[in-house]
């Protein structure tokens, strides 16, 4: 892995927080060894590293790449934006949003293991708590990667690449990607260590022992360990110190900040100063009625058919049509302007939101997925009907174990509500692929602009994207992923 050091230098991104343009003056006169060695250091340099989450490299292109892959979203035309290729499944060794989000994410694991290099454990309790926010960055930052770079587990994770392990600060050390079962247990190590580190209790902006806990259930639910999985979303769920909204709050979920929503375990929290208007992650999703947005990516027809089943639903809330001053519907070449508002009009801003990583919803669907596959039908069929009524569903909207609204078995229920209740918050192309399933795209869009029908099976080569040949050329034993 050769990269420009000062490309992932900490002391600039404790200087610099607002951009990743690196400035080695040292801090306040101090030397970087100086910042490091106490507690009011390393939680600068900690935050900084909380701050390269926040910036659009990573937050943005993650959302993009984790959720325009689904079906939950239609492309309204061509662009030369590289969300284009991560959407139609068209991707190329030099695509920039790949390129982007590979180097901001091992700018946040270098910044996170020069921290951890610094910190002794069993120093102090404040010690211990950054120690353990810096290994959850680092494990949670490689789960995104393996996600985006290494095939499902499912499918041979002893053999298959997936991405860089790196638990060390040097630029330049050639290194080779590990399977994608050594990243997973890598991940797992990690975030089991930091939350037995982590016992301040902290907002949903920063990481906890309860987002590290919130996180090993979606990871083991990915390796199909489901008494894990289970077993970690019980330790949030016990913990009681999160609630799921109510059906009167669901409607105004995503524009309450953050750290005011009790159902959120851990967010990138956005401030006004963070808002990036036209650039902004929800731009893409929403025109304001001021004008403020691209708004040409909208909620698929298939999505909207299913959400729009039950009239009380309250996630019917989160699309908005666009119609005309005559009250007709607006298109966009032929295709329906549904906007959709999750990363919009926090504190009443059409472009600002926190986007949201953990939420306990997810929790209760992580162990509803894992109880079906367990043969514990009732149970999942109860978790499942708790976020139903969450939603506003009541009597015979929720489900039963004889009634399972002419969907086959219980695990199809489950993922049907996990694609209800976490949409476009990049689940759901992962859901399918893990559980072998295919993505089935038969809605107007820009992924087959003469049918309208898309199908990709969970073995095609394109569900991964490619590793940038920008880093291969720097790296010899940096292998790319099949063309």
């Amino acid at each position: 892995m050769n990269f420009s050091l000062s490309r992932f230098l900490l002391l600039g991104c404790v200087v610099v927080t607002t951009s990743c343009e690196i400035d080695t003056t040292p801090y306040n006169g101090l030397s970087e060894s100086a910042i490091l060695q106490g507690a009011q250091g390393l939680r600068a340099a900690t935050d900084g590293n909380y701050t390269f989450l926040k910036e659009s490299d990573y937050t943005r292109n993650l959302f993009i790449m984790n959720e325009y892959p689904g079906d939950n979203l239609t492309l309204s035309g061509t662009t030369t934006d590289a969300l284009f290729l991560t959407y139609t499944y068209r991707h190329t060794s030099d695509q920039a949003n790949a390129l982007q989000i590979y180097r901001k994410a091992y700018q946040v694991i270098v910044g996170a293991n020069k921290v951890i290099a610094a910190v002794q454990e069993g120093t102090s309790k404040e010690m211990d708590q950054i120690l353990g926010e810096n290994i959850f960055l680092r494990a949670m930052v490689h789960f995104e990667l393996v996600r985006l770079f290494g095939r499902p587990y499912a499918q041979s994770p002893e053999t298959n690449l997936g991405v860089i392990i790196k638990t060390d600060t040097k630029a330049d050390d050639n290194a080779a990607r590990a399977t994608v079962k050594e990243v997973y247990a890598f991940v797992v190590s990690e975030l089991q260590k930091a939350a037995k580190l982590m016992t301040v209790t902290r907002t949903s902006s920063y990481a906890t022992a309860a987002a590290a806990n919130a996180l090993l259930s979606r990871v083991y639910l990915y390796m199909n360990d489901n008494a894990n999985a289970i077993q970690y979303a019980d330790l949030v769920i016990a913990e009681n110190r999160f609630t799921l909204a109510t059906p009167t709050q669901v409607p105004d979920f995503y524009t309450v900040e953050n750290e005011q929503n009790k159902e959120v375990i851990l967010a990138i929290k956005h401030t006004l100063k963070d808002d990036r208007a036209w650039s902004s992650l929800g731009s893409m999703l929403y025109t304001s009625p001021g004008g403020v947005g691209w708004g040409e990516v909208y909620a698929s027809q298939d999505y909207q058919d299913l959400v729009n089943k039950n009239a009380n639903d309250k996630r019917r809330t989160f699309l908005v049509r666009k119609l005309t001053a005559q009250g007709a519907q607006e298109k966009r070449n032929g295709i329906d302007k549904v906007y959709v508002t999750k990363f919009s009009n926090q504190g009443g801003i059409a472009t600002l939101s926190s986007p949201i990583l953990l939420r306990l919803s997810e929790v209760y669907l992580n162990r509803a997925e894992a109880y079906a596959k367990t043969g514990a039908t009732d149970k999942a069929i109860a978790d499942v009907n708790l976020i139903r009524q969450r939603a506003g569903l009541t009597g015979t909207e929720l489900y039963s174990a004889t009634d399972l609204k002419g969907l086959p078995t219980v695990l199809d229920v489950v993922l049907q509500e996990r694609r209800l209740e976490l949409a476009f918050e990049g689940h759901r192309a992962y859901d399918l692929y893990r559980n072998g399933r295919s993505l089935v795209r038969n809605y107007p869009g820009y992924h087959n602009t003469t049918t309208g029908q898309q199908t990709v099976p969970a073995t095609d080569k394109q569900v991964v994207h490619l590793i940038p040949e920008a880093e291969i050329i720097l790296n010899s034993n940096l292998k790319q992923n099949p063309l």
